[in-house]
């Protein structure tokens, strides 16, 4: 199966389920501190802490730019530029912590996604959902969502584990999550040569690790 075709590739083993494992313990670490900090009033929320009012996923823990994540996010463009023959830029990385009863609604993603990932760093299993042939609306700048019925494709994966699509044309969800917690990083990029191309690397930022809308 060819990424020019599908529009989707399963990368297994992607990173080691040590490094994984390690990125996982982090995340949830860091999740639980930050709430520590924000319940008790210490700090006041801060997105470069991470949020829990995330507009598609709210009550979560998630986090824009982590500086682990950022790091992986630059870790695994080579291994994304072999895998899918494209020349490919890093944009942004998201982190999430889902919870019991998170659901991911079906959506496409904004241009700074156009070929996306989600990395499975641990916690229970929680297929997400493909509808290649759906063509359903445009991206607008925002995550769109829809109320298609296509089934779609269910990909499943293990921590380490990566699943490749194009973001912005392939409609993709998850349904409730009956589990305790799963962590998953999505990584994005740009064609170098795209529409969007580097003047969209780093979505607009002056660098990695940086909040969003911190530009040059």
């Amino acid at each position: 199966m060819s990424f020019s075709q599908e529009k989707y590739q399963i990368i297994k083993k992607a990173i080691s389920p040590e490094l994984a494992k390690f990125c996982f313990d982090y995340f949830m670490l860091k999740r639980d501190a930050v709430d520590y900090l924000y319940r008790n009033n210490i700090i006041d929320p801060n997105p470069m802490l991470g949020i829990r009012n995330d507009v598609m996923v709210p009550g979560v823990y998630s986090h824009y730019a982590d500086m682990v994540m950022e790091t992986l996010l630059l870790k695994m463009l080579p291994i994304m530029k072999d895998k899918t023959d494209l020349d490919l830029i890093p944009t942004y990385s998201y982190a999430r912590a889902y919870e019991r009863g998170s659901i991911l609604h079906r959506h496409k993603d904004r241009p700074s996604c156009e070929i996306s990932t989600t990395l499975n760093l641990g916690g229970d299993f929680w297929p997400i959902y493909l509808s290649p042939n759906e063509n359903v609306g445009e991206p607008n700048g925002k995550d769109i969502t829809f109320e298609s019925k296509a089934k779609g494709i269910e990909v499943v994966l293990e921590p380490g584990d990566m699943l490749v699509y194009s973001g912005c044309e392939l409609e993709h969800w998850r349904e409730t999550f009956e589990g305790f917690i799963c962590v998953q990083v999505f990584l994005h990029y740009n064609y170098r040569n795209g529409k969007y191309g580097e003047s969209n690397l780093f979505d607009k930022r002056a660098m990695l690790g940086l909040p969003a809308g911190v530009n040059k």
